[in-house]
């Protein structure tokens, strides 16, 4: 399935280049096209940077992996942990109800960095998943991350449709260094198959609106 080009909203497209780590729609698609299957450099493996050295704010809590994303729309979807495989492209779930957080980035808790988590828009046969809502976002939406003992609210503050060539010229997108932010990937239209799939990646960068806090007990 594809998306329409008649939905509510779409992003506002820049002329600028990107490729984030991500695959343009699920597997079952098209197994060998799209930004996903691009290779990136070593540079990419280099951002990563083990729990024990990221500094922590003196009485701070323990920062943890993001388990689960709520959306703008109120839909929320698991977050599985995704590493980068030996070509050094981001394993994004096959799933499109699932979504993947790069575990070279950020995570709750952490003082700085971006927090990265991509999925897939759609599939053939699964139709359209969760993030196909990104699509439709606008600055001032919320986004909502939930660890295991902790949660963070998440405004946007930037959407950015962009084409989808280097990686490599915008490190910040994955870097665990600089402001804190979260980052949300997808794939967007137009799609073109004889071109390799999506031609542009949505790109959403949303600021804190406070400080992680403890979850209430269940």
């Amino acid at each position: 399935m594809r998306i329409l080009h008649g939905r509510r909203r779409v992003l506002p497209l820049l002329l600028s280049v990107v490729l984030v780590l991500v695959a343009c729609g699920a597997p079952d698609d098209h197994p060998s096209t799209g930004p996903g299957h691009e290779r990136s450099t070593s540079a990419a493996r280099a951002q990563a940077v083990p729990p024990a050295a990221r500094a922590q704010r003196v009485g701070a809590p323990t920062p943890e992996r993001p388990i689960t994303i709520t959306l703008p729309d109120g839909s929320s979807m698991p977050v599985r942990v995704a590493s980068t495989t030996a070509n050094g492209v981001l394993d994004v779930p096959a799933d499109i109800r699932e979504a993947g957080w790069w575990n070279g980035g950020s995570r709750l808790g952490d003082p700085f960095g971006s927090t990265l988590i991509a999925a897939h828009v759609d599939s053939a046969t699964q139709g359209l998943g969760p993030f196909v809502s990104l699509l439709q976002a606008l600055p001032g939406d919320r986004v909502r991350l939930h660890s295991d003992h902790l949660q963070q609210v998440f405004v946007i503050t930037s959407l950015r449709l962009l084409p989808r060539p280097s990686f490599e010229r915008r490190p910040e997108l994955r870097s665990p260094h600089g402001p804190r932010r979260l980052t949300l990937v997808t794939c967007a239209p137009p799609y073109d198959a004889s071109r390799g799939g999506y031609q542009n990646l949505a790109i959403l960068i949303g600021t804190p609106v406070s400080d992680p806090t403890y979850r209430r007990a269940p």
